[in-house]
């Protein structure tokens, strides 16, 4: 098992600076996501702590042993690409026991070791196939069977699921929280598709231009977004952001004009706010009610229907878009004129500079 430690990482490629300065602890056993935008750096990020990109600044420690100038082979650490890179003339016990035979390890301890690692994953009955008669599915497995063959401190996995279709990787994730809470062993997983960090990770680290925006669990960030990048890539459908500004503020409430249009009343957080400050009013889709007596008139343009839920794509007054979560069973058709209500206790502040101004209830939004 391992603990993995970033103080101040920075990784350049001539002039420009991918990685900016990062400090991040992973605890032993710790399933941690990282997270983020095309370009944010978590892939670079990821092969620098495997020593497949060299660390340009900072320091990198394993088990609290400084690695950076360790090579890959002798860190202990096991990678899972996004290509399954399987040996196609290889079977399936060849290819998990691939790398054992190169470290010059027994024909009988091989065996043995890809058998216990074949029960685990449940594939004792492939590992005479060949991989062009496997599923997307099942090649992944053996991929992740090969690093598993290794016993490695830790695994460094890089968008595994990406070439599966929907319900593959629905079943993958599955099986990913299933294997790490029977390994119970370090993981770190690199995804853009915040859904899969949402389901699997104890911890959530999400980056942006090279820059840890925050880090919590899933229900952290979700709830408690620090910046408006994290409220719109925490979430699916993503967070409304309404433009505003503080029009009256009183000891219990502060009032909010809508640069679109109306007005609204929230509980005063903890930070003091003044008349006239422009602040950027955040909502998730499904904190916003469809209600003959809402606050807020819209009219549909989209309806998005999932079976169980809808969601409404709402223009409202001065051209404003939202997105709305209403049950599956509701009637509704594009044109359809409605009213909206915001859940106040569940809005979210943040201020010009995108920083979310804190909110005084515990579980929830403003």
């Amino acid at each position: 098992m391992a603990t993995i430690e970033l103080r101040n990482v920075k990784k350049s490629f001539g002039v420009q600076q991918i990685i900016q300065g990062i400090d991040l602890k992973i605890a032993d056993r710790e399933f941690v996501a990282l997270v983020g935008p095309s370009g944010s750096g978590k892939s670079t990020l990821l092969r620098m702590i495997a020593g497949l990109e060299e660390v340009s600044e900072g320091a990198l420690l394993i088990d609290g042993v400084p690695v950076e100038h360790v090579p890959p082979a002798k860190r202990g650490l096991a990678m899972v690409f996004q290509s399954y890179a399987l040996y196609p003339q290889m079977t399936v016990a060849e290819n998990m026991g691939f790398n054992l035979r190169l470290a010059g390890v027994p024909k009988s301890t091989r065996d043995e070791k890809v058998r216990a690692v074949a029960r685990v994953l449940e594939m004792e009955a492939l590992l005479q196939r060949k991989p062009r008669q496997l599923s997307g599915g099942q090649m992944q497995r053996v991929a992740i069977g090969r690093a598993m063959t290794r016993q490695p401190k830790a695994f460094l996995l890089d968008e595994p699921l990406s070439n599966l279709d929907a319900g593959l990787q629905a079943q993958m994730r599955l099986e990913l929280v299933r294997l790490h809470q029977e390994l119970n062993t370090t993981m770190i997983y690199v995804t853009h598709d915040q859904l899969e960090a949402m389901t699997m990770a104890d911890r959530i680290v999400v980056l942006n231009n090279g820059r840890i925006e925050q880090s919590g669990t899933p229900l952290e960030l979700y709830h408690h977004p620090a910046t408006v990048f994290v409220a719109g890539f925490i979430g699916a459908p993503k967070m409304n952001f309404l433009q505003s500004e503080v029009a009256i503020v009183t000891p219990r409430e502060v009032t909010l004009t809508l640069l679109d249009g109306g007005s609204l009343a929230v509980p005063v957080p903890r930070r003091k706010l003044a008349e006239g400050e422009n602040v950027t009013l955040g909502v998730r889709p499904e904190d916003i009610v469809v209600d003959p007596e809402g606050e807020f008139p819209g009219q549909i343009e989209i309806i998005e229907h999932l079976g169980a839920w809808s969601f409404l794509h709402v223009r409202m007054g001065r051209g404003t878009k939202v997105v709305a979560v209403a049950p599956g069973d509701r009637p509704s058709r594009a044109g359809d004129r409605l009213r909206l209500r915001l859940l106040r206790q569940r809005l979210h502040l943040f201020d010009k500079s995108g920083m979310a101004i804190e909110d005084p209830i515990p579980g929830g939004g403003l």
